[in-house]
């Protein structure tokens, strides 16, 4: 059935209000400050954001990125942070409709869009939002759908698997390179964040994530070296890697495999 143009308007709406709570997660977590209290205000001069300049991405056009009070910039993080999330719940809505699914993955890619934006500039995942992310994945399990085989629930032992082989992993490789460099190559927000992921994904999803995490990690780690001329010891957080990752695993993983699977087979067109 094909819904009206207007739904799919008020999803993005919805998914880019969303955004703007995500933005306060992202400046307070960090912090340990409260993400109720106190109401938004302005990061320079404390003015009290009023209802009309709140309005995401909309009030950031039109106040040309400074604050009405004292007329300060404002980062353009804000703007980004609900754009991307209103593409993101539009773009799960397109494609598991009004489904239980759909609820999870939203909730799951909001809660990757904070990690993302704190590991950038923090270099920290907060455990307020990966552990609690852990069991919350493992109860989805009993009724989301398993993004590799269509028409199938994911089940309780895929996503079991999926939190030690996501988790067991990362930490083998934390403890591997620490043994050989004697310094700390990964930190433990990694190894919770794809213990959280492979409760959400099973342990089929993994794979998948820690290949294109690295991949993309490699390259634009390397070019950042490149440009900046950093040596080896360029501190670059992983993170946004793994939620890229499960990104396209989400849209297109399942797809993705099979054709890398007829290359190898030589059955590709």
């Amino acid at each position: 059935m094909t819904l009206p143009i207007s739904f799919y308007i008020f999803v993005f709406i919805f998914g880019a209000v969303v955004g703007s709570f995500l933005n306060v997660c992202i400046c307070r977590l960090p912090r340990s400050e409260s993400i109720v209290f106190p109401p938004s205000h302005c990061p320079n001069c404390d003015f009290k954001i009023p209802f009309y300049d709140n309005i995401p991405i909309l009030s950031y056009l039109l106040l040309r990125g400074k604050c009405r009070s004292c007329k300060g910039r404002i980062s353009f993080q804000y703007p980004i942070v609900e754009l991307l999330n209103a593409l993101l719940t539009l773009f799960l809505f397109i494609k598991f409709g009004a489904s239980l699914t759909f609820l999870v993955l939203f909730i799951f890619c909001s809660a990757l869009v904070v990690i993302t934006f704190i590991d950038l500039e923090h270099q920290i995942i907060p455990d307020v939002i990966s552990l609690p992310g852990i069991p919350l994945g493992f109860v989805s399990s009993f009724f989301i759908s398993d993004l590799y085989h269509e028409g199938m629930v994911l089940g309780w032992k895929s996503s079991l698997i999926g939190i030690v082989v996501g988790g067991g992993s990362l930490w083998l490789v934390a403890h591997i390179y620490e043994l050989i460099t004697k310094k700390e190559g990964m930190g433990g927000g990694d190894i919770k964040l794809l213990a959280m992921m492979g409760a959400f994904f099973g342990w089929k999803g993994v794979p998948f994530i820690i290949f294109v995490s690295s991949l993309a990690g490699s390259v634009i780690g390397i070019t950042v070296m490149l440009i900046q001329k950093k040596n080896s010891k360029l501190a670059i957080p992983f993170g946004p890697f793994l939620a890229l990752g499960a990104i396209l695993y989400i849209f297109f993983g399942r797809e993705l495999i099979h054709w890398y699977l007829s290359l190898s087979s030589g059955t590709g067109g």
